[in-house]
This record gives structure tokens, C-alpha cells and sequence, in this order.
């Protein structure tokens, strides 16, 4: 293929025949037909002379968080007999950009090393490579591209802010509240209390005992303890985002209560788009989907909370979304009697009445513009309701 340099001269070269043919001197034809052999020479020689070259790449660390920086450390062997002279080596990152390296001259059975660092920002997942290595010939007139079939896959997860502490929450019996999780394994032999019978429950799980004593069915508590359990409901209509910034600041929200549950042992899911819910437990799959999320134009929140309904098993729920409004009321109606505590993370520049209904109707609430802190409102929100608490 030739070079824009291979292009300019072979119009040269064309004009001078023509040049040949209109004033007769030879000159001008000799001159012509030595810039196309010329032009004929290093096309040959970069199509008969392509590189036995093989890429290997280490990306570190692979899983990055938005705004963070991946390090790709690259050697490029040659594998033939022939040194490689000339060459440029090209390493694209999609929408990141592209790093370009020349190589001079490299010997026969040797390797060269190349590094470079990636700033991961937005989320996202990337492909990096394949790599392309592009060979020139000396006079510049012609070149050879060979595409390596070699890739790799970069995840950048959205960024996260340190949350600390927790609200307190109600479990299933009303004189219980708990600010921390609680902790038991599952379906052990061992129960976490005894609550009252509720319809539905498995009658070989009876307390007798404590049935007895107490005049009224006591089931055990076999599963992990309601305290410790969470789902967060990530609300993907487009109604709700006032811009496009609000919707990304509801998502770094999102993955921010996302870690922090994980880190602190609650046994949590998420629900951002999709049929199903994702469990924390299986992080790097949550992260990813938070990586890839985006808004939805025709999405019924109701119909979310109605299968969360049937699937969901309690806890503590959490609601990001940006300004809130009547239908997500009607989704903390829905949720409210298996969920009991109910924290809205809105990411929003503006004050909706249907905010204050959601306060009136238990939940607790915060609102963070595109600029501002979730830590900050999260801490703000545990401890004002600590206070609260210690003045009652």
C-alpha cells in the first residue's frame, strides 16, 4: 500500500511521462520510469517482506474503577529471519485512545518492550488491541500492515466514594432495630431469634417452647438475619434524570452502597436492568452491569417492584434514582411491607413534593447534585437520625 509520500510521488512521476509525451524529451521519461521502479521496488519489498511478529500484552490491573489509571506492559518478538526495520506499533483502546510506538530496528529472534498507561475514564468495558504493526520501506514510499490477534478486555467499573456507617433499620419485629448487620450462616442448625408466625411460614420451623410459654406459634430464625439483608433498585427511567450528569452521579451512588454492602457482610442485590436481580457476592458481575448500565425509555417501575415482590426476601431497600416522583412512591408502597426500612439516594438538583411523601411515608431520604458528596449525605443521614434517636 502506498504512503501519502508514495501517492505524491507517483504523481510526480505521472506528470513527468506526460510531460515526455507532450515536449519530447527523454529526460523527462527517464526520470519518470526510475520514481516508478522505484515505487514498484518498495511496494515488493513491504508485500514480499511481512514481519514474523507476534504481541503479548499484561494489563494491570484489569478491573479499575472510573478515573483510575490500567498500566499495559507490551513486547513485540520477531520471529523470522530478517530484521524488522521501520516499523510503528499500535495498541488501540477504543474511545481511550491509542498508543504509538516506532521501532527502528529490531534483530532477528529478539524482543522489544513497550508500556504505557491508560487514564480509564468513562465507565465502561473496552477492548484493547489488537495490535497492528505497520512496516515502511526506507524511501517512505510504500508500507504493510499486519493485524495480531490480540486482545484484551478492560472493565472500568463507575467511581465510588467511601460510605461509612448505617442507618437504623427495623426488622421484622417492630421493638428490633439494628444500625449494623448482624450476622449468622444459612440454614444452620443454630437460629438468630424467634418471631411470631406469619402466614405462609414453614410449620417445621414451630419454636414449641416458646409457643407454649408464650401462648402464641414462635417460628425460629434459620436464615440469615433480616438486618443483613438488602436490595438495591436502581431506576433506569429517563424521566427521572434531569441530564445526563445526573443519571452518571446516580450510577457512582449506585456502585458506592453497592461495595459498601458487600464490604460489610450484608447478603444484598441489585437490581439495575434485566430480568433478574444480581447478588453482591458475585461483585466483578454487579460491577459490570453498573459498568454497562444506561437509561431506559419505556421502563415500568411498578412491574420491577411487583416480581421483587414474589423474589425479593427482605431487608433493607434502597432506591437510587434521580428526581423522585409518584411512581416511585407507589414502588416504596409495594416494597414497604417486606422491606421495612427504605433509604432514596437522589440524584437530583431540585426538591419534588413526591420526596417529602416518601419521608412521610418512613423512608429515609437524600438528595446529591452532580458536584456534591454521597459520603457526605450518607453520613449526614446516619448521623441525624442518631441524633434523632438519642433526643427521643
Amino acid at each position: 500500500m502506498l504512503t501519502e509520500r508514495g501517492w505524491a510521488f507517483s504523481g510526480i512521476a505521472g506528470a513527468l511521462v506526460i510531460l515526455w509525451v507532450f515536449l519530447g524529451e527523454i529526460e523527462f521519461l527517464a526520470a519518470g520510469a526510475l520514481l516508478a521502479a522505484g515505487l514498484v521496488f518498495s511496494v515488493l519489498q513491504t508485500r514480499l517482506g511481512l514481519p514474523e511478529v507476534t504481541v503479548t500484552r499484561h494489563l494491570s490491573p484489569t478491573l479499575v474503577h472510573e478515573g483510575d489509571q490500567a498500566a499495559v506492559d507490551s513486547k513485540v518478538s520477531n520471529r523470522g529471519r530478517r530484521p524488522l526495520v521501520n516499523a510503528e506499533f499500535t495498541d488501540d483502546v477504543g474511545e481511550l485512545g491509542s498508543a504509538v510506538f516506532q521501532i527502528g530496528r529490531l534483530a532477528p529472534r529478539t524482543t522489544a518492550e513497550a508500556g504505557y498507561r491508560i487514564v480509564c475514564r468513562p465507565r465502561g468495558v473496552y477492548q484493547v488491541g489488537p495490535a497492528t504493526v505497520r512496516v515502511t520501506d526506507p524511501l517512505g514510499f510504500a508500507s504493510s500492515e499486519q493485524v495480531l490477534a490480540s486482545a484484551d478486555r478492560l472493565i472500568v467499573y463507575p467511581e465510588v466514594e467511601e460510605l461509612s456507617g448505617f442507618p437504623i433499620t427495623r426488622g421484622k419485629d417492630p421493638a428490633m432495630q439494628a444500625s449494623r448487620p448482624e450476622f449468622s450462616q444459612n440454614g444452620g442448625e443454630d437460629f438468630f431469634t424467634l418471631r411470631e408466625y406469619e402466614r405462609g411460614d414453614d410449620l417445621r420451623f414451630v419454636h414449641w417452647p416458646s409457643t407454649a410459654r408464650k401462648d402464641t406459634l414462635m417460628i425460629k430464625q434459620l436464615e440469615t438475619p433480616w438486618q443483613s439483608r438488602a436490595l438495591v433498585l436502581f431506576d433506569l427511567r429517563k424521566r427521572a434524570y434531569e441530564s445526563s450528569e445526573h443519571f452518571e452521579k446516580a450510577v457512582r451512588g449506585a456502585a458506592s452502597v453497592v461495595r459498601h454492602l458487600a464490604r460489610s457482610g450484608f447478603d444484598a442485590d441489585l437490581w439495575a436492568g434485566g430480568a433478574q436481580t444480581l447478588s453482591v457476592d458475585s461483585y466483578a458481575a454487579v460491577m459490570e452491569r453498573l459498568a454497562l448500565v444506561d437509561v431506559e425509555t419505556d421502563l415500568d417501575l411498578r412491574t420491577v417492584a411487583s416480581r421483587m415482590r414474589q423474589t425479593g426476601r427482605g431487608g433493607a431497600l434502597v432506591l437510587v434514582t434521580g428526581i423522585a416522583d409518584h411512581e416511585l412512591l407507589e414502588v416504596h408502597r409495594l416494597l414497604s411491607r417486606d422491606y421495612r426500612s427504605t433509604i432514596v439516594m437522589g440524584a437530583t438538583d431540585t426538591s419534588p413534593t413526591a420526596l417529602l411523601a416518601l419521608q412521610r411515608a418512613g423512608a429515609l431520604t437524600m438528595s446529591v447534585s452532580p458536584n456534591g458528596s454521597w459520603a457526605q449525605a450518607w453520613t449526614t443521614l446516619t448521623s441525624r437520625q442518631w441524633l434523632g434517636t438519642s433526643a427521643g
